[in-house]
């Protein structure tokens, strides 16, 4: 019963430090950052999108007693921009940091607007051609 609880407490142990290294990384200024002042008066904000895992596990190896116990933990943490809060004169604005598409489907699914654009602009353009005769 005491080798149990000895192995417990390593794992949770084990568990507390990677937990209080993941607090270090990850806190709220790191979504809402410090505000950066201009000198024409303008205040940005920046914003970020956090995202992070985690993984921890252990066991006891060997036959020997007290068992040895051995583990392992990680983790990841991925930090992106997203836009900026920009405030002047008292007004705030969204300025978002676009990130370029990565994929196929992503970037066809940023190409619609342009596209929809061209094919108004076309029909548009044979309407006043019909017009005109």
């Amino acid at each position: 019963m005491e080798n149990n609880e000895k192995k417990n407490h390593s794992l949770i142990d084990l568990m507390d430090a990677s937990m209080s290294k993941i607090r270090e990384m990850v806190d709220s200024n790191t979504i809402i950052g410090e505000p950066i002042q201009t000198p024409d008066g303008v205040t940005l904000i920046p914003v970020s999108r956090l995202s992070f895992g985690f993984g921890c596990g252990g066991g006891d190896y060997g036959k020997q007693t007290p068992a040895m116990f051995g583990g392992a933990s990680t983790a990841g943490v991925k930090v992106e921009p997203v836009a900026f809060l920009v405030v002047k004169d008292g007004v705030t604005r969204v300025l978002p940091v676009g990130v370029p598409a990565v994929t196929t489907a992503a970037r066809m699914v940023e190409m619609v607007p342009e596209v929809m654009d061209r094919v108004e602009h076309f029909i548009d353009k044979r309407k006043e051609e019909k017009e005109s005769f």
